[in-house]
């Protein structure tokens, strides 16, 4: 069965230990959570491993041409852009770094599309740059619920200040308050 519900996730310094701050808070939900996170092929797996010793769901690292399932947390690979196709279909590839960086947020964020079946939710936390803020607006643009991780937990606030700044985020919440809101979508 495929996902109706999904969650997209653009993090970059600071990002395990949010990332598990807020998913020891989330119970399994009806949804796909799709982490882009910046790092290189050397750690991705280990920090999946990381994830999946605090998470309620299961974390895999993204495989191309895998179907998104609900109630299961995805990170994109190191050396890696990942798209959806159909808002469900899993495509990884080697292209130029987006905001310097690959994966990049944006590009999965910008991938998504109307229409959409359930819920969509856009998240961007802690990090330096500003990728994830191209990729909120068109979230927001296309119906989805966005947030930004706030200045004072975030390790550093440059992704989600971006984000903030494109005037298209619906919430801005440390990630306790993070969970609670997904919770509150999607349970």
């Amino acid at each position: 069965m495929s996902a109706r519900n999904l969650v997209v996730i653009g993090v970059s310094t600071g990002g395990p230990l949010t990332l598990k701050a807020l998913f020891k808070e989330i119970p399994p939900l009806d949804a796909a959570f799709l982490i882009v996170l910046h790092i290189t092929p050397q750690m991705d797996y280990r920090i999946a491993q990381g994830l999946a010793a605090a998470a309620t769901m299961p974390v895999t690292l993204a495989e191309d041409g895998e179907y998104l399932k609900p109630g299961h947390i995805y990170m994109a690979p190191g050396g890696f852009h990942l798209k959806l196709e159909g808002n469900q279909r899993v495509v990884l590839y080697e292209g130029a770094r987006v905001n310097y960086v690959q994966p990049a947020a944006d590009v999965a964020m910008l991938s998504v599309s109307r229409p959409l079946k359930g819920k969509l939710v856009g998240i961007v936390l802690t990090g330096m740059g500003r990728d994830g803020a191209d990729g909120i607006k068109h979230i927001h643009d296309i119906g989805g619920i966005t947030i930004a991780q706030d200045q004072h937990s975030s390790t550093i606030y440059g992704m989600p200040k971006a984000a903030a700044l494109t005037g298209a985020v619906d919430h801005v919440l440390p990630p306790k308050k993070i969970a609670a809101k997904l919770i509150e979508l999607l349970a």
